[in-house]
């Protein structure tokens, strides 16, 4: 299918890869990258370039497999919300009434993590506000956090505690149990919070829907949508396909091996199915994710959600209509830049095209992992963008993410917004 035939350019889509190829693969920032561009339900552009191993010398292939990290989240929510239509649980509902345990969680006042693995945190706290509810796991506004932030005694306790481990014991609910001893940073909805909310989401979807995180993915939302390649480990017979994941060597440019994909902990199940972070995937299947959630819940005749569910990842449900900027906290580290953006169901989402200061529409949600791979879905200019990599602390991530959508809007002709 030509790209003209639904208002972009082959000229403008060939750049794209030209500026990707030469500022980021040859300029040592990413092994290889993979990149589909679909509009009005077409598949107008695939861009493959580099490598997805480099120690074997394995060019990019279009079925490669990778971590997606983050972008499991919005595939988590979308999980959660087939429970909400099924009118299992509402995204007003308090947390407490599906995990009772969380009841009297407090906010962290004063007080430390035992240094003894033996023995238990010390912490005073304080009541919340309001209790936390199902839509502040969704946001982020939770009062969770993450041991990798590195900025609260809450974060050291989640790093004691060794929270969302692949190798949990007791998965999930290990998970659910941990966090029930740990306080929260801060009392839900009066700030914005990267953290470990879509996991307890994952695990609210196993509670209600009686079966496993995995099994009800695979069975409700993977094989009905014909996705093969998405799932919380690779299988043997699929290494061949896995891509190794690399980090920065130096500070400007130039990699190294960061997890090898034949000597991975993603070729076995892990103890925890990670909602928020956990998932490999393949940019094909990916994209049919995305096709399914912007053709309004459905895809080649298999109904996930309901239009009118599909349209609630396009709002902002930060409190008073705030954007992330006005609620994060000091060191947040996010998968986007914060200027003009809320936050949706388990996804970023544009608020304010203007303060972006890129090309966009109002309403176009997104998020990315850590790996630097990222997604946004255009609604009003019938648009998903899949990228794929494997790089973790990448100096370029943002940058690059920034390039890859003004190349993208840049090869449109006729806009439909």
């Amino acid at each position: 299918m030509k790209p003209e035939t639904v208002g972009m350019s082959s000229a403008r889509l060939a750049r794209l890869d030209e500026v990707m190829k030469r500022r980021y693969v040859d300029g040592g920032f990413l092994p290889g990258m993979l990149t589909h561009v679909y509009r009005k339900g077409q598949l107008v552009h695939t861009g493959m370039c580099g490598q997805m191993d480099i120690e074997r010398g394995k060019a990019m292939r279009e079925d490669a497999i990778f971590r997606i990290y983050s972008m499991s989240k919005p595939i988590t929510a979308v999980a959660l919300m087939m429970l909400v239509e099924e009118g299992l649980i509402g995204l007003d509902d308090a947390v407490h009434d599906h995990i009772p345990a969380w009841k009297n969680l407090g906010v962290y006042a004063s007080g430390v993590p035992s240094l003894l693995p033996q023995a238990s945190p010390s912490f005073m706290t304080t009541p919340t506000l309001r209790p936390m509810k199902v839509v502040d796991l969704a946001t982020h506004t939770s009062g969770l956090s993450y041991g990798f932030m590195m900025r609260t005694a809450v974060d050291a306790a989640y790093r004691r505690a060794k929270v969302v481990d692949r190798e949990t014991p007791g998965g999930l609910q290990g998970m659910v149990d941990q966090l029930a001893q740990i306080p929260l940073d801060f009392s839900p909805g009066t700030a914005w919070n990267y953290s470990v909310a879509i996991d307890v989401l994952g695990y609210l979807v196993e509670k209600l829907s009686g079966m496993s995180f995995g099994e009800f993915l695979r069975t409700r939302l993977f094989e009905p949508l014909g996705v093969d390649d998405t799932a919380f480990y690779v299988p043997s017979d699929k290494t061949e396909r896995f891509s190794s994941c690399y980090q920065p060597e130096t500070a400007a440019s130039g990699l190294k091996l960061q997890d090898d994909a034949r000597e991975s902990t993603y070729a076995r199940p892990p103890k925890l199915e990670s909602g928020g972070g956990g998932l490999v995937s393949t940019a094909h299947d990916y994209l049919r994710f995305c096709r399914m959630m912007l053709n309004g819940g459905t895809l080649d005749g298999v109904q996930i959600l309901s239009p009118k569910t599909v349209a609630l990842f396009s709002l902002n449900y930060l409190p008073d209509g705030k954007e992330v900027a006005d609620m994060a906290l000091p060191g947040m580290f996010s998968e986007s830049g914060y200027a003009g953006v809320g936050f949706s169901l388990g996804c970023g989402v544009n608020v304010d095209v203007a303060k972006t200061r890129l090309p966009g529409s109002l309403g176009e949600y997104f998020w990315g992992g850590a790996a630097a791979t990222a997604f946004w879905i255009d609604p009003k200019e019938e648009l998903t963008v899949v990228f794929m990599t494997q790089v973790i602390g990448s100096p370029a991530r943002l940058t690059l993410r920034r390039d890859l959508r003004t190349l993208v809007y840049s090869a449109i002709t006729e806009s439909f917004a």
